[in-house]
C-alpha cells in the first residue's frame, strides 16, 4: 500500500498554511481534508504539492507491502 508522508507539514514548512491553501485556491477544502487525514490523493494533487514544495513525488510517499495475502 502507498503511505503518504506529512504533506501538510511539508507545505507548512514552505509557508503554506491550510487556510492559505484554500484561500488562494491552491486546493479545495475537501482536498485539504484528505491531506489532513492521510487519505489517498490523485496525481493532480501530487503534482501541485510537488510544485509548491519543490520536491519529487517520492518525497511525498513510499510503498509498504500489505499483509492481505497472508
Amino acid at each position: 500500500m502507498i503511505v503518504f508522508s506529512d504533506i501538510l507539514g511539508m507545505l507548512a514548512d514552505k509557508g503554506w498554511s491550510q487556510y492559505r491553501l484554500i484561500k488562494e485556491k491552491q486546493f479545495g477544502n475537501s482536498t485539504v481534508q484528505r491531506l489532513r487525514f492521510h487519505k489517498p490523493i490523485n496525481t493532480d494533487t501530487i503534482d501541485k504539492v510537488c510544485e509548491l514544495c519543490g520536491c519529487q513525488p517520492g518525497d511525498l510517499m513510499h510503498y509498504e507491502p500489505s499483509n492481505k495475502g497472508e
